[in-house]
């Protein structure tokens, strides 16, 4: 079998995905790259855009969701919020779907609410947004406690909210919906969406997002994967199966000892990349961490993981130097700070604290 180095996948990552060599691509082009931007702090999701672009196109992200509507905003991956294309959303959710977590005792226990009382919301909040209608939280709570008259519901509502409104996302109920100031809304994306498709079958996910996964995170494993996708809370059996419906177009190489998976059309680009000697910075929540996980010790030295993924699910903004994580920093008083985990070439680290302070101007 065909061998490569961790440096090489790294170099080829980075070109993947728009870090080593910036374009002008459109947001939702990114988004489809990336197999998604996490989005649970909005800025970051415009960040990781505009890091990738060579030309500044201020609010990109949100002009795609409510404007041209060809980004959706939900709950996907890690129950975390992320933006999507509008035509491969679908299957991304169908996946999510399967780790069922609402059906375990603890998730019961800790939420107040059964596999019924979801089915419940979910048939009243089908109702209320049909026909496009966009709902703040206070609006979608007070239709859900007025079709169902279930005080039980008024209160789980009104203690884990986004927790019940996860299950919803994944079923393809709602979706984000345009936000009213500061306040978000929900809507149905078979309504507002005009490329929303219908969930696919679990097979036909798994084509998508397996593909999808590997052509920017690969070569990677099926417990890569795994961890990606739901926090290693699939079924073994589940994704051995997707990655056997997905098998047609992957083929595989030797990461330093590990066979993994990589798509037959980026193979032998991937043999063929030379390793990076770039200095890079990334913003907070960035996908090309979020995709192999701050556990890769390959990508996140071990002992600097805490620096990484910080209190409350922080991901900070990294610098990379060989495709790995080198270093972190934050923007300070108009300043970026940054601070080193090892030596980084100076010129093009100042170079890129630049092209930072530009963007974030």
């Amino acid at each position: 079998m065909t061998s490569v180095t961790w440096a090489q996948v790294l170099a080829w990552r980075m070109r993947r995905q728009f870090i080593e060599c910036p374009e002008d691509a459109t947001a939702v082009r990114m988004a489809r790259r990336l197999a998604g931007v996490q989005a649970q702090v909005a800025s970051a999701a415009e960040f990781a855009v505009a890091v990738r672009r060579t030309t500044r196109e201020p609010g990109a992200v949100a002009r795609a969701l409510t404007g041209e509507r060809t980004l959706v905003k939900t709950w996907a991956m890690r129950g975390t919020l992320h933006v999507l294309p509008v035509e491969e959303a679908a299957a991304y959710l169908a996946l999510c779907a399967t780790a069922r977590p609402w059906e375990k005792a603890s998730w019961q226990r800790t939420f107040g609410a059964t596999p019924a009382d979801l089915e419940e919301i979910a048939a009243a909040a089908t109702g209320a947004l049909s026909g496009g209608a966009a709902l703040t939280r206070e609006e979608l709570t007070k239709a859900v406690v007025d079709e169902t008259g279930s005080q039980h519901l008024a209160d789980v509502l009104g203690s884990g909210w986004g927790t019940l409104l996860k299950p919803l996302a994944w079923w393809g109920v709602l979706c984000y919906g345009p936000p009213q100031g500061t306040r978000v809304t929900f809507t149905s994306p078979r309504h507002f969406l005009p490329g929303w498709t219908d969930l696919p079958s679990v097979e036909d996910a798994a084509r998508t997002v397996v593909h999808a996964f590997v052509g920017a995170h690969g070569p990677a494993t099926p417990d890569m994967f795994d961890n990606w996708l739901m926090r290693k809370t699939s079924r073994k059996k589940d994704v051995k199966e997707w990655f056997a419906a997905a098998q047609d177009g992957l083929s595989t190489v030797d990461v330093d000892g590990v066979q993994m998976n990589v798509l037959e059309e980026h193979r032998d680009e991937l043999l063929a990349t030379e390793p990076s000697t770039s200095v890079r910075l990334l913003g907070a929540f960035d996908q090309y961490v979020l995709g192999a996980g701050t556990g890769a010790t390959y990508l996140v030295p071990a002992e600097r993981r805490k620096e990484v993924s910080r209190a409350a699910g922080w991901i900070s903004p990294v610098v990379l130097y060989e495709g790995r994580v080198a270093g972190v920093w934050e923007a300070k008083d108009g300043d970026i700070a940054v601070t080193t985990f090892e030596d980084v070439p100076a010129a093009p680290l100042k170079e890129e604290v630049a092209r930072m302070s530009s963007l974030l101007a």
